[in-house]
């Protein structure tokens, strides 16, 4: 526990002794913010943060996808021949359309890299450590709209990472918040073009599915359980008020707390548009354009590490917590590798998504906020590397997860 606990203290020296580096670092990305899968300015410049200095991280810029890297430090400890404990660290770094960094994805890069240098500052402190360790920190671009994460994990990115930790900024300090299961689904209506007043007799009028089929999602509401949601927009509903149209297209999400509650909701929305073109006489596509993001697996062993080691540092953890309908894309890397994915306080009430929450994002009052939740992930790294019996727990824990999602 001694051991534990020099260590800790020393990564958080180490953070705060990088405090205005890792300011400019998250503030440079929130001056410049870029939508996602276009992040060069962000990916650039977290290069440069893993790349200076004293160059003991090795870096790959452009990892898998265009603005994805990968930084790795070590392995150290541990007798040889024995398998690496490797650590990871999620950096997200993409803005919104609009209104930039409303949803503070510049601080989420900043815990990430504060976290993974404390940690770092720890297993440099120690001549021995019972298992050989590792540090990655992968960038993970385009979180907003493409699912960077599920496209690194196509790609093998998570293949030799044992853990992983990344934090998300929000209104209150939340050490699990069950982010829900998400699809986008894309339905295209293909009619018969006619003129509208002379003989519309002639047409296949593509707007009235939309228009239905919209109104049957509607109906559908009332049946579905309290805690799905399915909501869209008609996003093409035609050229001129006197052409009959002949294409219409609609976009929709729908969120289940579970994945294996997504199947059962396609099944309900896709009768409903389905319908619509039976009564319309009109075509149908229905087009799932990228994979879902699933639903994040508890995991009550790091949850609790978290806290604890929060607390310690002077974070209040709310005993109910709001409710929350969002979803990411680090829900599918919970389903492959232990993680955790708590939500930190940044010092506002403002809601993610709006130009209160942009503002609050690079403010310097959000720095205590943020480095205190990156010590408090790089100490619950050091629980793990330091007592295998913790790790033994998480990875108990990940696999029980697993199996009640089936």
């Amino acid at each position: 526990m001694e051991k534990r606990q020099q260590m800790k203290a020393i990564l958080q020296r180490c953070i705060d002794a990088h405090k205005d580096e890792l300011h400019s670092l998250s503030r440079d990305i929130w001056s410049d913010p870029e939508l996602a899968g276009n992040e060069k300015h962000a990916h650039d410049r977290l290069v440069r943060f893993f790349s200076q200095g004293d160059q003991t991280w090795t870096v790959q810029s452009n990892y898998k996808l265009p603005t994805a890297f990968r930084a790795s430090w070590g392995p150290v400890g541990g007798g040889e021949g024995d398998p690496v404990l490797n650590v990871g660290f999620l950096c997200e770094y993409d803005a919104l359309p609009g209104i930039g960094h409303a949803c503070g994805h510049n601080l989420i890069a900043e815990v990430g890299a504060a976290a993974a240098v404390g940690l770092r500052a720890a297993l440099e402190s120690q001549t021995e450590l019972s298992v050989p360790v590792k540090i990655t920190v992968l960038g993970t671009p385009a979180e907003e709209s493409l699912g960077g994460k599920i496209e690194l994990i196509n790609a093998g990115a998570f293949a030799d990472i044992d853990l992983v930790f990344m934090a998300h900024p929000a209104q209150q300090d939340v050490s699990f918040q069950p982010c829900v299961t998400i699809e986008e689904m894309l339905v295209k209506y293909y009619g018969k073009a006619c003129h509208a007043a002379a003989y519309p007799w002639e047409g296949v009028n593509a707007l009235d599915a939309a228009v239905l089929a919209y109104n049957n999602i509607s109906v559908l509401r009332q049946q579905l359980k309290p805690d799905w949601r399915l909501h869209g927009i008609i996003k093409h509903g035609g050229e001129k008020p006197n052409i009959i149209p002949a294409y219409t297209e609609l976009e929709f999400y729908l969120r289940t707390p579970l994945l294996k509650e997504l199947h059962d909701l396609k099944a309900k929305a896709e009768a409903c548009f389905r319908a619509a073109a039976e009564a319309t006489g009109c075509q149908v596509e229905i087009i799932y354009p990228t994979p879902a993001c699933y639903n994040i697996l508890p995991n009550a062993t790091l949850t609790s590490l978290y806290e604890s080691n929060g607390k310690d540092l002077g974070i209040h953890f709310p005993e109910q917590p709001a409710s929350f309908c969002g979803s990411t894309d680090f829900g599918n890397v919970s389903f492959i590798v232990p993680g955790i994915h708590p939500f930190f306080y940044i010092c506002t009430d403002a809601l993610n998504h709006t130009e209160e929450y942009t503002k609050a994002a690079g403010a310097e009052k959000a720095q205590l906020y943020t480095l205190r939740t990156a010590k408090a992930l790089s100490m619950t790294a050091v629980d793990l590397v330091c007592c295998p019996d913790l790790l033994k727990q998480v990875r108990d824990d990940f696999r029980l997860a697993k199996l009640k999602q089936k």
